[in-house]
């Protein structure tokens, strides 16, 4: 369903007690440089149940934004500006805008029939625009009295690890408790930033012709696509493998020219990796900043033989992932080898030489306990994407490991992998 959301007021939130001048200068890692220049997106919905209902919205608003300006002390790189020479961060204390929004319109009803590519509205900024802001906040009050709560994080700044671990934090100071973790920025540390010139940070990004769309997946149905690419019971792949091996094949089946002889380039499947766990010793994970790297795989495409080629498909994924080790982080650490070849595939992209396709998975991650103090969330959702060929996996809201998944791709792409039945015949 289309959206009008009116923005009826914005406000700049400060932290609660200003930054120690000695923390004045948050410096980038070589990790941050190369991460592209775009916000990551979470609207987190809550009914009108007793608790929001007992208290007016204007109360709700200002209570989130006085534990929004408490968490800014511990998160003080946030209330910030990232330096136009994408190298740090000045901790000045300048602070986000705060919008608050009518939603002409029932919570209940966008439930029903949410349009990802009408969920931007509830945020507060053009995905795109990454500049110098590093995060925003969109307070949005539908007409029955639930809320939409739009945040967006550059991914200059942090990871969807990093993000979770500020919307924790920030949920528990909300709810008054005094024992939140303390966030580690030791990412420039383990990653020195580096001249990346000659490297564009935005490259893929578009704003022309990308739609979203969502489709979900069962569980049941999750389970028999696992089975068509179960090799044996010691090689079943999980949820994440099995979805993105049968998405890309899918993706692949509507879109590729059926003369072989007329396409010369060549596939990419890319997996977002935590790296945390990878490091030598291992990270917690409330160590922030942009501390994931990408799995690539170059599949096989000759699927005459489908069970033959189900199973080689998994086995080329996870020995994709396997090669991102402690080796492969030591490397990433002395950083040169690692820009001349994302400087080189960035090139190949440019020339539509690779047509990649891109996975992130959000499965795990706390996505419905982000209590506030009126309730968890009924429903967590991304947004429409500033990336063609990207995939968001996300846990269903039933919590009986069904997966949404997020698909942004060119419009004319959309409408070829919307009419695949054997996609349609697993998800809704």
């Amino acid at each position: 369903m289309r959206l009008e959301v009116e923005v009826i007021s914005t406000e700049t939130i400060k932290p609660s007690s200003p930054t120690p001048q000695h923390l004045g200068h948050y410096q980038l890692s070589f990790l941050d440089q190369i991460s592209p220049p775009v916000y990551n997106p979470l609207v987190l919905f809550y009914t009108a149940d007793d608790e929001i209902n007992n208290n007016n919205t204007e109360t709700l608003s200002n209570f989130i934004k006085q534990s929004l300006s408490e968490v800014f002390t511990c998160f003080y790189p946030l209330a910030g500006r990232i330096h136009k020479d994408n190298n740090f961060i000045e901790c000045n204390d300048e602070g986000i805008p705060f919008k608050k929004a009518r939603v002409k319109c029932q919570l209940l009803h966008l439930l029903q029939n949410p349009n990802p590519n009408e969920l931007n509205k509830l945020l507060p900024f053009d995905l795109a625009e990454a500049k110098e802001l590093p995060i925003g906040i969109q307070f949005n009050i539908f007409d029955c009295g639930g809320i939409g709560l739009g945040i967006c994080i550059s991914h200059k700044v942090g990871d969807a690890q990093s993000f979770f671990t500020f919307v924790k934090s920030w949920a528990a100071t909300a709810r008054g408790e005094k024992h939140t973790v303390r966030v580690e920025f030791v990412s420039a540390t383990l990653f020195p930033p580096k001249n990346i010139l000659g490297f564009e940070p935005s490259t893929g990004i578009t704003k022309q012709n990308v739609v979203t769309k969502r489709f979900v997946f069962t569980a049941p149905k999750i389970e028999e696509i696992r089975s068509n690419y179960t090799h044996s019971e010691s090689c079943t792949p999980s949820r994440v493998e099995a979805l993105s091996a049968f998405i890309w094949s899918r993706f692949v089946a509507a879109t590729k020219p059926s003369h072989k002889t007329s396409d010369h380039r060549f596939y990419t499947i890319t997996h977002a990796v935590n790296l945390r766990t990878k490091m030598e010793p291992p990270l917690p994970d409330y160590s922030f900043g942009n501390l994931y790297r990408t799995a690539v795989t170059i599949p096989c495409l000759d699927n005459e033989d489908e069970e033959r080629y189900n199973h080689i498909i998994i086995s080329q994924m996870r020995d994709s992932l396997r090669k991102v080790d402690k080796d492969y982080v030591k490397k990433l650490q002395q950083g040169d080898e690692h820009l001349g070849f994302i400087r080189d595939r960035a090139e190949k992209f440019a020339r539509g030489e690779i047509v990649s396709f891109s996975f992130t998975s959000l499965c795990r991650f706390p996505l419905y306990e982000a209590d506030f103090g009126w309730g968890k969330p009924v429903w967590a959702a991304s947004a429409s994407l500033s990336f063609k060929n990207l995939v968001t996996f996300m846990d269903s809201v039933s919590g009986d490991h069904g997966v949404e998944a997020w698909i942004n791709l060119k419009e004319e792409d959309m409408a070829k992998l919307e009419a695949d039945e054997k996609l349609l015949s697993f998800a809704s």
